[in-house]
């Protein structure tokens, strides 16, 4: 299927960045950041700014494994997924259907997806707020409930994050009510080699709230480490 996709960035690693519900506009701060030292990736998920969503494609599943063969067809590896919000699901959704070894590096901010025990997603109620203020047009909400289904979650997910043995890095905003700390605490618990870092002033959206706060923790996590020399 075609993807209309955003590419920024010559050199470097690749990044493949997935946007939540607000859509392209609420990464284009991170893929900005990170094309100054990485080849970035930023496809807009089939229903949002006037895109089409084919029928067969609404699942969160199916979404994941587009987005993989379009690492198949640009011939990506060695590649760090970055998820925010929605996109942090089908992110993680890429890294456990990743056949290829494609993936090397998962990041998760504020992230849905599983089901935790004694957590839920607060979805705030009301008319969505305007897209000055970083919100869902009503076109992607509705391809958001699509893809996510009625509980915006999935029951099978958290414990199969076992088997993702690359690793993560989990960002959350101290102040999120959508999902709070404790849920991504118990999110970033289930996979074997994650970090779970808070961001301190920012609630769910800290690409926008806090944004030089994620970019400095995002460098040092994908910034190689060199072995030491010597003794």
């Amino acid at each position: 299927m075609n993807l209309e996709v955003r590419e920024a960035g010559r050199g470097g690693s690749p990044v493949l960045v997935l946007h939540g519900g607000p859509g392209p506009a609420g990464v284009a701060p991170l893929v900005e950041h990170l094309a100054s030292d990485h080849r970035v990736v930023a496809p807009t998920h089939p229903g949002w700014d006037g895109t089409v969503r084919p029928g067969d494609l609404d699942s969160v599943p199916a979404l994941a494994a587009a987005h993989l063969g379009l690492l198949g067809r640009l011939g990506l590896r060695d590649v760090t997924v970055i998820g925010t919000s929605f996109g942090g699901w089908v992110a993680t959704q890429t890294a456990l259907d990743d056949r290829e070894g494609r993936i090397s590096r998962l990041v998760l901010v504020d992230a849905i997806g599983p089901v935790i025990p004694g957590q839920r997603i607060t979805v705030p109620t009301g008319p969505p707020a305007p897209a000055s203020q970083g919100g869902p047009s009503a076109q992607a909400m509705a391809a958001l409930r699509a893809y996510a289904g009625p509980t915006m979650a999935d029951a099978d997910l958290l414990p199969r994050l076992s088997t993702v043995t690359c690793p993560v890095l989990v960002l959350w905003g101290v102040d999120d009510t959508v999902v709070t700390p404790d849920f991504g605490r118990a999110y970033a618990a289930a996979f074997p080699h994650a970090r779970f870092e808070l961001v301190p002033g920012a609630g769910h959206q800290p690409i926008r709230e806090k944004p030089e706060t994620v970019f400095t923790r995002l460098d040092s996590f994908l910034t190689p480490r060199t072995s030491a020399t010597g003794h």
